[in-house]
């Protein structure tokens, strides 16, 4: 039996990529494609607007127009959330893609949590997940000798920033050093501000094109500077990542599991 999934965000960028994903695989099968009440494509055949030929799944709005058993969501986090909030994905499961949720929004993916199982990553590439493992390493054995700046750079159309990945990189260095990012965090610098101070750690991000995602983690120190770069080229290594997730989830399903996971358990890291 195949696993069978629901997208949201169907028409977007991301999940035109899944599209594509599942298409490819034969242990999955797209059985829901999901947009916001008010797009033009509603009606219009999944495959067709991914560009791989009709599929007989039309992009719809409703929820329960299909029986899936894993939601994955590259939407935004007011879509997200409300899909949580009807009891969408109960009794199945879900990967989250969206970034960009505050404490409020974290809170009610946790409690739901408690109930399905979810993967929640704010970047799904297998590359960007073995990077955070060795910005881990880093900043443990550098610890306070050395000074953190976090660069990223996306397409214009991204809307949030710092993205999810430079924060969840931030979030990696300061729980190595024992911090709270929320204590240490500079985003951005104008004006006089002053020499820098330990253990701060800067974030710095730029909008522009077509980029996909590029994300630096610099470790600067007396003599010496570590540089730590993942550049994504293409959207298919985060589509990868997340059939991953997807087979994960549907693991826990089986074993009647719930929980919150991240990448590093999809990946065993």
């Amino acid at each position: 039996m195949p696993i069978n999934v629901a997208i949201n965000g169907a028409a977007g960028r991301m999940g035109r990529m899944l599209i594509h994903a599942i298409d490819g695989e034969t242990d999955l099968s797209l059985v829901l494609a999901l947009e916001r009440p008010d797009s033009v494509l509603l009606g219009q055949d999944a495959g067709l607007v991914a560009g791989i030929g009709e599929i007989g799944v039309p992009v719809a709005t409703n929820i329960e127009a299909a029986t899936f058993d894993v939601l994955i969501d590259f939407s935004v986090p007011a879509a997200t959330l409300g899909l949580l909030e009807t009891g969408a994905v109960e009794g199945c499961g879900m990967v989250i893609g969206t970034t960009g949720f505050n404490a409020a929004g974290l809170r009610a993916i946790d409690v739901a949590a408690e109930t399905v199982p979810i993967v929640m990553a704010p970047n799904m590439s297998v590359g960007v997940n073995v990077a955070f493992r060795l910005i881990e390493t880093a900043a443990k054995i550098l610890g306070g000798t050395v000074d953190i700046e976090i660069y990223e750079m996306h397409h214009r159309h991204k809307i949030d920033a710092p993205s999810g990945t430079a924060v969840r990189m931030g979030e990696i260095v300061a729980n190595a050093r024992s911090r709270d990012l929320e204590e240490d965090a500079i985003y951005g610098r104008v004006g006089d501000t002053g020499e820098r101070t330990q253990p701060t750690i800067g974030f710095h991000s730029a909008r522009g094109g077509d980029v996909v995602g590029e994300h630096t983690v610099t470790f600067a120190g007396t003599g010496e500077r570590i540089e730590i770069t993942h550049k994504a080229q293409s959207r298919s290594n985060f589509a990868a990542g997340a059939i991953r997730a997807v087979r994960f989830i549907a693991e826990k399903i089986a074993l009647k599991e719930k929980g919150l996971y991240g990448m590093e358990n999809v990946l065993g890291l």
